[in-house]
């Protein structure tokens, strides 16, 4: 539609302009003959000038004639269009024919350059329109993209409110309504289930421990049968991993509570030479430690001995102990590999709360979890990779 009124507007145009031209064309034959017929009475001698002027004397006069013709123009070497008018004027020394002539403007090259004309006209506006409304949704769309970014970055952890950009655009600023709703909802839900969950952890602590001190008491009487004796060692084993459990909902409540706020220097090497010692004196699997002597990083020395203590421990439950484990650590970054197993099914979700492959008891599903929380906090990047029969993970300090 829009192509079709453009070919009839260029067309029009070309009708209108070769309709003026025609008209300036007549005049301007009109006004010659007039100037000569003037010279003539004068009595000036005027002679013809070929293709433009042809004076020639008549013996009568007869009506003036307007046409197109055809001539051929020497100087150009080429057939050219000339509109040419014939008119008889009388004048004191007599009658005179005189011929005068226009080059006329082919019409080809009026149709092109009014298509060339309308053409960049288009093009022109079309540029100019197209960056006015470019600068316009531009800014229109501005505060959407900086919400859309925000809403990115927000996180429930980080305990901000989420602020979000106003907009003169009515429909945004409901979706901005609604999503400050939202957000604050979830935010409320969100530290509601922190805190339950943290004050089951403390609460559950002291009924746990003052089981297994009973349990440990019956245990040490000597009226108990072989089969009284595994059934009270495995409920005491099942509340020690229900303790080891609360440590760790305990531990990861205080993270996300932003209690760790004490940063030192701490050496990674001197820790792991530590840490590396204690293990070797319940297991006989040997470790592989390449430290360097600046392995030292900025973190709560606390948090620094359980990402270190998660990562071997994981190493030892999973890992085959006829196998060394391998640890390699300097500034930049902790690796931590070991042989056993196949590789994990689902990466993504290795880091997760209660994730395990294995149907081990011992496994609380926190370990690494933690170790994930400790990165999130200090902004570490941690990964898995399994190469060559060995599970590596590595915690990017930098």
């Amino acid at each position: 539609m829009s192509t079709a009124l453009m070919l009839l507007t260029a067309l029009a145009l070309f009708i209108y302009t070769r309709s003026l031209l025609d008209n300036e064309l007549e005049e301007e034959l009109y006004s010659k003959v007039a100037f000569i017929e003037e010279s003539l009475n004068r009595g000036n001698s005027l002679s013809s000038v070929e293709p433009i002027i042809h004076i020639t004397r008549v013996t009568e006069i007869y009506p003036d004639v307007l046409k197109d013709t055809l001539i051929y123009d020497p100087r150009q070497d080429e057939v050219e269009m000339f509109k040419e008018l014939t008119s008889v004027v009388k004048t004191s020394s007599g009658l005179y024919e005189i011929k005068t002539r226009t080059l006329v403007i082919e019409s080809e090259d009026i149709f092109t350059a009014i298509i060339v004309s309308f053409l960049s006209i288009l093009a022109i506006a079309f540029i100019i329109l197209f960056f006015i409304n470019k600068s316009r949704n531009e800014k229109m769309w501005a505060p959407f993209f900086t919400n859309l970014n925000r809403l990115k970055n927000f996180s429930l952890e980080s305990r901000g409110q989420l602020h979000l950009e106003s907009s003169d655009i009515e429909e945004f600023e409901e979706l901005n309504r609604e999503l400050q709703s939202l957000t604050e909802k979830l935010y409320i839900d969100y530290n509601n289930l922190k805190q339950f969950t943290e004050d089951v952890s403390h609460e559950t602590q002291t009924p746990l421990a003052i089981i297994q001190a009973k349990i440990e008491n019956i245990i040490n009487q000597n009226n108990i049968s072989n089969k009284q004796y595994e059934e009270l060692t495995s409920i005491q084993n099942d509340i020690q991993r229900l303790t080891q459990l609360n440590k760790c909902l305990i531990l990861l409540a205080k993270i996300d509570n932003d209690q760790f706020s004490n940063k030192e220097k701490v050496d990674l090497k001197k820790l792991l030479e530590n840490r590396i010692e204690d293990f070797s004196e319940i297991t006989n699997v040997k470790f592989n430690l390449l430290a360097s002597k600046n392995a030292i990083i900025d973190i709560d020395p606390y948090l620094a001995e359980v990402l270190c203590n998660n990562l071997l421990s994981n190493a030892l439950k999973y890992g085959d102990t006829s196998k060394p484990i391998e640890v390699i650590v300097d500034h930049r970054h902790l690796i931590v590999k070991n042989y056993g197993g196949a590789k994990i099914k689902d990466e993504t979700k290795i880091f997760n709360r209660f994730y395990k492959e294995g149907a081990s008891k011992k496994s609380t599903g926190l370990g690494l979890s933690i170790v994930n929380k400790v990165c999130t906090y200090y902004k570490f990047k941690p990964s898995y990779e399994y190469i060559d029969e060995q599970h590596i993970f590595t915690i990017n300090f930098i």
